[in-house]
């Protein structure tokens, strides 16, 4: 093929980079990309392992003098989050990447990049193919669906894996090494109910606005959840005024911090409505005076009705729906106060809503310590219990926690301050990692995750800044002398 990217050592590396670029390899779509690492790896003559998730393993023998060490395993996901510019043409399913380089950056055509994580793909493909590198025994995992649930992390079979010092490259600041992540789990509360027909005023509220955010990066910034500010309202309401509870919906996503909720009560007198309207203002210019410093776009948007019929939920149902979301605990409940207060455990109330016969609740629980994620658990069972909901627990992944011991760490501390001449800062998050899963699997695996710098992930203004990359190459091949001496 004819390759765009000049200038930059080693060539093949950006060979590498632009080959797998070409492959479509949207989650859940990695078969091409899989049956291009298989043949690369048999036409090296390398032990290679594909499963049926088309997660793939190419095993390298160490280099000279280094053949009998212990292994260490390079680690990435080969697929890739699909998403594009309004009115560009391109089919995820068929076409390969149109890469453009300006000003030492390389970007796709109206298109994400791929550089999460094709970076780690040509990376390892790199250190398979280049003989003259020292190395110990290396282990190259590639993995799929990563980005839709670490899913190929999860089916592989970890027993073929002998290393137990892992890279991961899957971290987006060159710089910046990642040592500990976050676990987490989907939490869903149920309620049956048996509405009943009520014939009055309908008084509707609306919260627009927040900030919101992703649950696990942006939880430390201690933003407003629509959901519970609209329960604090209509708690004040049932309360004070006598309505009945007709609906409440707010979030879209359980890793999400709801930014807008929507809720609406009845009431048979209208002078009752009218006196649950002027609290409602009241309460909104509360909130608003509470909130703006932080949340400078919030509003609260209020309207009533007359004569309307609605389909209430009965007043133990609906007292019962709002004392759990008062108490459901919720943003940051530990943090690390070793490592620069680092968020250790949290929650998100993602999802409410009312159905025709049910309510109900999505919580996404984090934690990088899994007991500290099991104390969740039990504590959010035990609200369910309190209030009358069911519960049930889906899509849970292991935490990686941080480990005050950690050879691989120390070395790539010392390799990026004798290359660079700066320290290596080191970081933990508060989201997930296929580091997780690994470090869950397979005892005292000593892990750590690194990478070149890449700019505005998932959309369409992705970046790869390609002399990070070149770097970034010269980073890896001294970790690796320095583990194969």
């Amino acid at each position: 093929m004819d390759y765009k990217i000049t200038g930059y050592e080693p060539e093949k590396l950006f060979h590498f980079f632009e080959e797998i670029s070409a492959i479509p390899r949207g989650s859940g779509n990695e078969k091409g990309i899989s049956d291009y690492l298989v043949k690369f790896a048999k036409d090296r003559g390398l032990e290679v392992i594909q499963d049926d998730a088309y997660n793939v393993v190419i095993k390298k023998a160490g280099s000279r003098g280094a053949e009998d060490h212990a292994p260490v395993m390079l680690q990435g996901h080969m697929d890739m989050v699909c998403e594009k510019r309004a009115g560009v043409e391109h089919d995820f399913e068929k076409d390969g990447l149109d890469l453009i380089i300006r000003d030492g950056r390389l970007t796709a055509n109206g298109t994400t990049l791929g550089g999460d994580n094709g970076v780690a793909v040509a990376l390892m493909l790199m250190v398979l193919d280049d003989d003259e590198i020292e190395h110990p025994p290396v282990e190259c995992v590639f993995t799929t669906e990563e980005e839709v649930g670490l899913n190929g992390a999860k089916a592989l079979d970890k027993s073929v894996l002998k290393a137990r010092t892992m890279i991961n490259m899957d971290s987006e600041d060159e710089g910046v090494a990642t040592v500990s992540c976050a676990g987490g789990l989907r939490v869903q509360f149920t309620k049956e109910i048996k509405r009943t027909t009520v014939q009055g005023s309908l008084l509707t509220l609306k919260v627009e606005g927040l900030l919101g955010g992703h649950s696990g990066q942006d939880i430390d910034k201690e933003r407003q959840n629509a959901d519970l500010l609209m329960a604090r309202m209509i708690q004040r309401l049932l309360k004070e005024t006598k309505g009945q509870l007709v609906s409440f919906n707010g979030g879209t996503k359980d890793n999400a911090i709801p930014r807008e909720c929507e809720a609406s009560l009845i009431y048979e007198s209208d002078e009752e409505a009218a006196k649950a309207e002027e609290l409602a203002c009241e309460l909104a210019e509360t909130y608003a005076e509470e909130l703006t410093p932080a949340e400078p776009d919030f509003s609260c948007e209020i309207s009533c009705e007359t004569n309307r019929t609605a389909e209430a939920i009965p007043q133990d149902a609906a007292k019962e729906f709002i004392c759990a979301m008062r108490l459901a605990p919720n943003g940051i409940q530990k943090r690390n106060i070793k490592m620069d207060g680092f968020v250790v455990v949290s929650l998100n109330l993602g999802v409410v809503r009312t159905e025709e016969d049910r309510i109900v609740m999505i919580f996404s629980p984090r934690s990088s310590v899994a007991s500290l994620q099991e104390d969740t658990k039990e504590r959010l069972n035990t609200l369910a219990e309190t209030f009358g909901f069911t519960v049930s627990h889906s899509s849970e992944y292991p935490g990686w926690s941080f480990k005050e011991d950690s050879p691989v760490r120390e070395f790539c501390k010392e390799s990026y301050k004798e290359l660079f001449g700066e320290d290596l800062k080191i970081e933990a998050i508060h989201a997930g990692l296929e580091c997780g899963l690994f470090s869950d699997a397979i005892k005292g695996l000593d892990a750590i995750a690194i990478g070149p710098t890449i700019a505005n992930c998932h959309t369409p203004d992705e970046y790869l800044t390609l002399d990070s990359f070149e770097r970034f190459y010269e980073f890896l091949k001294d970790i690796l002398s320095r583990l194969a001496k």
